[in-house]
């Protein structure tokens, strides 16, 4: 039996957030396919907001969700940009978050000149064994507060698993 305790990489979110130009969007979406190697999803707008000429329904970015092995390689060819190194505010209990300002910095990644220069945002989930009390429809439960992924697990679990090296609110080394 595994250990409950231990800590998984339970998905990779990869986001391209656009807005209403199509033509971006399109390519923001072969981008994800490319990076990702699986189909992206577009993602529509929930408000309305006249200012920006943002209506309901109106598609304005695209995400890829990555699970499994291909999550944990995935997440390392993307730490390398940023040199393996992360801020602190980019953590939270049980996840983290971060953006690559162009898609080429990423190791074998070639320019696409269809796809031109575009960034993303790359946000990953963590959980651990028995979570799936919290999200299933019947006889759903809790999980015990001592059970949940803190902070300083986080960042052990990114420092153990990728090498990666958190950095403090004045850029020194925690």
């Amino acid at each position: 039996m595994e250990n409950m305790k231990e800590i998984k990489i339970e998905k990779i979110t990869l986001n391209c957030g656009i807005g209403a130009d199509q033509q971006k969007l399109e390519r923001a979406m072969k981008l994800l396919q490319i990076i990702a190697e699986s189909k992206p999803i577009k993602t529509v707008s929930k408000k309305r907001i006249p200012s920006w000429g943002v209506r309901i329904g109106l598609p304005l970015g695209c995400k890829v969700t990555v699970r499994g092995k291909k999550a944990y390689d995935l997440l390392k060819r993307l730490l390398e940009p940023l040199g393996n190194k992360l801020k602190s505010r980019q953590i939270i209990p049980g996840s983290v978050a971060f953006g690559i300002k162009e898609y080429i910095e990423i190791p074998g990644m070639q320019f696409q000149r269809d796809v031109g220069i575009l960034g993303l945002e790359v946000c990953v989930t963590l959980t651990r064994a028995g979570y799936r009390i919290e999200r299933k429809k019947l006889k759903s439960g809790k999980v015990p507060k001592r059970h949940k992924i803190t902070r300083e697990e986080t960042i052990n679990f990114m420092k153990e698993k990728f090498n990666t090296q958190i950095l403090g609110k004045k850029g020194e080394v925690q």
